[in-house]
């Protein structure tokens, strides 16, 4: 047996083998009505119990089946907003589409919550000027719904089309004048945000990208949405600049001057290179436009060159430097994506480092289990990236990141 082969199949063991234990400790919790700290609706808990089903050993079956029956009993159940995190229906809806792998019963509450979502959600009044998250973004807003209607289904045009519509509506001019925030003056978190535009994928214009990259996908080049995508992607290449690091990379909002000097440390799915180069790069292979498809590459591969663990992936707690939103995780995830489509010699390597990396630290990765098993900010997504990074497993809950 080839040394490669062994290798994997003892990764996917440890891997499997973690995620069965997580997966059974979460679902005894739930049954003995303690709580966790990820929203009821958090689709973390299906997606990781589809992959086993479909990669793991026979021991996990029974594990993964009763996770999702115990999941689908309060699904639904969390804040009650459209979105896709944060305890939103779009959420649930994954989660109810990737469970029904195991329990296809499920398919028919997932279409109900489909049509809800698809009928009522456009009629809300998403705001086209001094936007706020909801009105466009991939956690709360029409990005991740549009995206959610992509994981583990074949939406129709019908029910992607008012998603898409306000979207590329959003992005009608060059300068992206219609995504600038408003409302956050004085948050105490995001008042450096405001009256600014958002660069980042889980808030920002590369959330937009990767949704209306998925509308291009599934509803063909329609003049509209090619036209919004190169408006959007063109903005961003032009906020990027080389951090002090050679890093091409981007701050949270855009540029109001020179590039800031210095390195960025946030390089991570939700902010800096990985998610926005990923962004660009699937928008430019979905257009045919090879010279940008090229240029994200290129960028992705100066942050794989020159990627420090000790300081891209810093913070007091798991969540902070294991998890897909802000750590370890999530480059994992947006590397795999560029290796598995773009088969960038640079992601390659850099694939295999943070596979070492969070294979060594499964211990921490327990304990995170413990605390939450929620997608971006848990666990379950950390194993989720893992499996399918490590056993080509199956990437059908990979829109819930914007990626495929």
């Amino acid at each position: 047996m080839p040394h490669g082969t062994h290798k994997a199949e003892h990764t996917g063991t440890a891997v499997t083998s973690l995620a069965v234990r997580l997966l059974d400790a979460w679902s005894t919790r739930a049954c003995d009505g303690g709580t966790s700290a990820e929203a009821p609706s958090d689709p973390g808990i299906p997606a990781l119990a589809a992959l086993l089903h479909e990669v793991g050993e026979p021991v996990s079956a029974g594990a993964a089946v009763r996770a999702v029956a115990v999941w689908a009993r309060t699904a639904g159940q969390g804040r009650g907003h459209p979105g896709l995190y944060d305890g939103g229906l779009a959420g649930t809806l994954v989660g109810l589409r990737l469970g029904a792998r195991l329990h296809p019963r499920l398919h028919v509450a997932a279409d109900r919550l489909r049509d809800r979502l698809v009928c009522t959600t456009p009629k809300r009044g998403w705001r086209r000027d001094h936007v706020a998250f909801a009105d466009y973004d991939l956690i709360v807003g029409p990005s991740g719904m549009l995206l959610a209607l992509c994981a583990g289904a074949r939406p129709t045009p019908a029910e992607l089309g008012p998603f898409a519509d306000h979207l590329a509506a959003l992005c009608d001019a060059d300068e992206l004048p219609r995504l600038r925030t408003a409302g956050y003056a004085g948050h105490p978190y995001l008042d450096w945000l405001d009256g600014r535009v958002n660069t980042g994928m889980g808030h920002g214009t590369a959330g937009v990208v990767a949704a209306l990259t998925a509308a291009v996908r599934h509803l063909g080049p329609r003049p509209d949405l090619t036209r919004a995508l190169r408006h959007a992607t063109r903005w961003l290449r032009r906020q990027s600049f080389d951090d002090a690091r050679s890093i091409r990379t981007w701050d949270g909002a855009g540029l109001d001057g020179p590039p800031p000097t210095g390195p960025r440390a946030r390089q991570a799915w939700c902010y800096g290179t990985p998610g926005v180069s990923w962004a660009l790069w699937d928008a430019a292979d979905a257009l045919g436009d090879q010279e940008a498809a090229d240029w994200a590459a290129g960028a992705f591969a100066t942050l794989a060159e020159h990627h420090d663990e000790t300081f891209h992936l810093f913070g007091d707690r798991p969540t902070d430097t294991l998890a897909l939103c802000h750590g370890a995780a999530g480059v994992l995830a947006v590397a795999d994506a560029f290796d598995h489509h773009a088969r960038l010699p640079a992601a390659t390597e850099l694939k295999t480092r943070l596979l070492g990396r969070l294979l060594e630290r499964l211990p921490e990765l327990h304990g995170l289990g413990a605390e939450t098993m929620g997608l971006l900010g848990g666990a379950a997504g950390s194993l989720c990236a893992l499996l399918t990074a490590a056993q080509d497993a199956p990437r059908t809950w990979l829109p819930c990141l914007g990626l495929r």
